[in-house]
């Protein structure tokens, strides 16, 4: 058995992890479980300072000698006190944007502890969680009968980018503002609508369009659980 740890921004990702991603690694004895950062007294998820971020994970590092642990935070609103964070705003590809956060990020806690570097391993999603869901535009809207009419204008969104993952970070231009603005009666909500979109998509699909996205997903592939 091996157990891993996904430290995560918010209960949407928190529910994705729970609900996609940990059961297709069950059946292999690999048990991910997601975990949220306590932000303030009885509440946890978003605003996450780096400081807090760190800490957290340390400890995690500490509780288990061989437990993995890794992230799943939007690179849309990070902390700027990420290590290499103004660097990283000088690289205009997304992709080399966020492998650097990530470089700098595991340098950054492996250097209290060599030992980590086996078991650390970092994911920053560009720019949100729903760019993946841009993906599939028709079996993102199967979710709801009434999006149906809203499959043109979300699909032009999706054409006008290279991959759901280069959909930009602006306040209005975000993934999830896109959706927000488009998908209305019922309003899209993210932590019930964004797993489900992700089963409908599938993760064969997100892995093809979403290269950053599959990077990891094909490393968390690569644990081998302890005989």
């Amino acid at each position: 058995m091996k157990r891993m740890y996904v430290v995560c921004e918010g209960q949407t990702e928190e529910t994705f992890v729970r609900d996609v991603i940990a059961p297709i690694f069950a059946h292999r004895q690999i048990y991910i479980t997601a975990r949220l950062i306590s932000t303030s007294k009885g509440h946890k998820g978003g605003g996450l300072n780096y400081q807090r971020v760190k800490k957290f994970i340390l400890n995690s590092l500490k509780e288990e000698a061989d437990t993995i642990i890794t992230t799943f935070f939007d690179l849309y609103a990070l902390d700027n006190g990420f290590p290499s964070y103004e660097e990283g705003r000088k690289i205009s590809d997304v992709h080399q944007r966020v492998a650097r956060l990530e470089d700098a990020f595991k340098a950054d806690v492996v250097k209290e502890n060599e030992l980590y570097a086996e078991r650390f391993s970092p994911y920053i999603q560009p720019y949100e969680f729903e760019g993946l869901l841009f993906t599939d535009i028709a079996k993102l809207i199967e979710l709801e009968t009434s999006w149906e009419k809203a499959f043109k204008e979300l699909n032009a969104i999706r054409d006008s980018f290279s991959s759901p993952e280069h959909i930009n970070d602006g306040y209005e231009t975000k993934p999830s503002a896109r959706i927000n603005g488009i998908l209305q009666k019922p309003s899209y909500r993210k932590i019930r609508h964004g797993s489900l979109a992700i089963k409908n998509i599938g993760i064969d699909n997100l892995c093809e369009q979403c290269t950053h996205f599959a990077e990891w997903y094909h490393k968390l592939n690569q644990i081998r659980c302890s005989a």
